[in-house]
């Protein structure tokens, strides 16, 4: 049993890891062509627009994905009633929300936010349809077939908004994108999803919705303070320095997420399924948190502190010089977006442990503070945000540490000796790297010098240092295969 679930859950970071990994190099490659397409405003436009589409689209979803994957076993019944609630949610937010786009409108002062709004918000009704679907293959396993659906409908969003930017259409380029994307994950997730929904008494749909939904109650008000932090600066540069200046932003922020989103949307494949079926295996539920918590932190450190080295170097060449004050941001953001996938593996070990308050409760906490501190900043400059921003998501790395040492007994002595390695030796070496090659004036041989470089420093380091992780990851790979 324990070679099976090592197993399961090597090939579910893998392919975790193939899905995001692809998604994030046809962002890459897409993101550059439109970059170069769009301008600043046009991703402002859409970027104000996204805090208000990830709270209802949480709405709608009321966490219950969530809650299904951490029962131990889902029932026909479970997945059912959850079905349903979302395409009801789905279509009953929507039309509150087109009554409210002249309000959202009248907030930035941009009328043309009004029909906008309304093509966005039609992304939350679709996904409405594959909810279930996702818990489903997530529950059983089937991350193989999540990552085939997340990769073809990246492909084919993105060829569409590219189309659409060459044709002039602007900022609607990013919105279908945005539509495209969601519309084609959704029905790839009903092809390999063997669940089927079907037609049954209200009352039946009644009775697991009201069994789940103490626990995904929690989840969702969590998610949606969750969203408010991540789409805190969005909202609040849209409103004071407008849409120029919040493309600016979100197009760095988007960069940087790609990296850290790579991280942690791999991690979500497996680890609340795996640490929820050693929920009465205590010790072993530890080791396994710490063994994910060490494979981490040697892929985010490097690979956010790298993207931050070469920040200037990549927006310029990439996307051009128009995007000059995106590349400033970047560094902090890297910095920032280092720690967030140790962030979601410690709130998904507390959700694991049926402790859905104390996620509540905490993410409140953060998004208390954090609205605050930056309505308080605000009149400080952009600079001057992000930077609280940015250190106040690093202490919270702690705050969450603290609940799983009370839950799972995970030593701080422990969670330093498992993460600080990894930062120190990223920080290093890509310290080491700028000085070297801060003489090249020529902007791509200095991009790839630096790339190359600091890739070979790094894994030099870890395998003198013999690093288990790297080789556990080599062995894996090389030796095992993946089927």
């Amino acid at each position: 049993m324990a070679g099976t679930l090592k197993e399961q859950t090597a090939k579910g970071l893998f392919w975790g890891g193939m899905n995001n990994g692809v998604q994030q190099l046809l962002g890459l490659a897409f993101g550059i062509i439109l970059g170069r397409l769009l301008d600043p405003s046009d991703y402002g436009m859409t970027a104000m627009l996204a805090v208000f589409s990830v709270i209802a689209n949480e709405l709608q979803s009321s966490g219950f994905k969530t809650a299904l994957i951490n029962l131990k076993e889902p029932k026909h019944e479970d997945y059912n009633a959850v079905f349903w609630f979302n395409i009801l949610a789905g279509t009953f937010i929507y039309v509150v929300l087109w009554f409210c786009a002249p309000l959202i409108a009248d907030y930035y002062d941009k009328l043309d936010l009004i029909p906008l709004s309304r093509y966005v918000f039609l992304g939350f009704v679709f996904s409405s349809f594959g909810m279930a679907q996702s818990a489903y293959l997530t529950k059983q396993m089937q991350i193989k077939q999540i990552a085939q659906c997340g990769m073809t409908a990246t492909l084919t969003s993105s060829i569409v908004s590219v189309i659409l930017a060459a044709l002039g259409f602007g900022y609607w380029a990013l919105a279908t994108q945005y539509l495209m994307y969601i519309a084609v994950n959704t029905l790839l997730l009903w092809y390999f999803s063997e669940w089927r929904p079907t037609l049954s008494p209200l009352s039946s749909l009644i009775s697991p919705l009201k069994r789940l939904f103490p626990f995904s109650f929690k989840i969702m008000l969590s998610a949606i303070f969750t969203q408010v932090n991540n789409n805190i600066m969005n909202l609040l540069l849209g409103r004071y320095y407008g849409e120029t200046n919040t493309g600016h932003y979100n197009q760095a922020y988007q960069w940087s997420s790609k990296c850290f989103m790579l991280v942690g949307n791999m991690l979500k494949q497996v680890d609340q399924t795996v640490l929820v079926g050693l929920h009465d295996e205590r010790e072993r539920q530890l080791a396994v948190l710490r063994k994910m918590m060490r494979f981490t932190a040697f892929i985010s450190f490097p690979l956010l502190f790298g993207l931050g080295l070469v920040s200037h170097e990549f927006i310029v060449l990439a996307i051009g010089e128009k995007w000059a004050f995106s590349a400033s941001l970047l560094p902090l953001l890297c910095l920032c977006g280092a720690f967030i996938p140790l962030s979601t593996l410690l709130t998904d070990s507390i959700i694991s442990q049926h402790r859905s308050d104390i996620y509540l409760w905490s993410t409140v906490a953060l998004g208390i503070l954090q609205i605050g501190l930056m309505v308080s900043l605000w009149r400080e400059g952009i600079y001057t945000m992000v930077i609280a921003y940015t250190l106040l998501n690093i202490v919270w790395v702690f705050v969450w540490h603290f609940f799983v040492r009370r839950l799972m007994n995970y030593r701080l002595l422990a969670f330093l000796k498992d993460i600080v390695p990894f930062a120190l030796v990223a920080a290093v070496v890509m310290v080491v790297t700028g000085l070297a090659t801060q003489s090249i004036s020529v902007l791509w041989l200095r991009l790839l010098s630096r790339v190359v470089m600091a890739t070979i420093l790094y894994l030099v380091v870890m395998r003198l240092a013999g690093t288990v992780i790297l080789k556990e990851i080599m062995a894996f790979i090389f030796r095992k295969g993946i089927s």
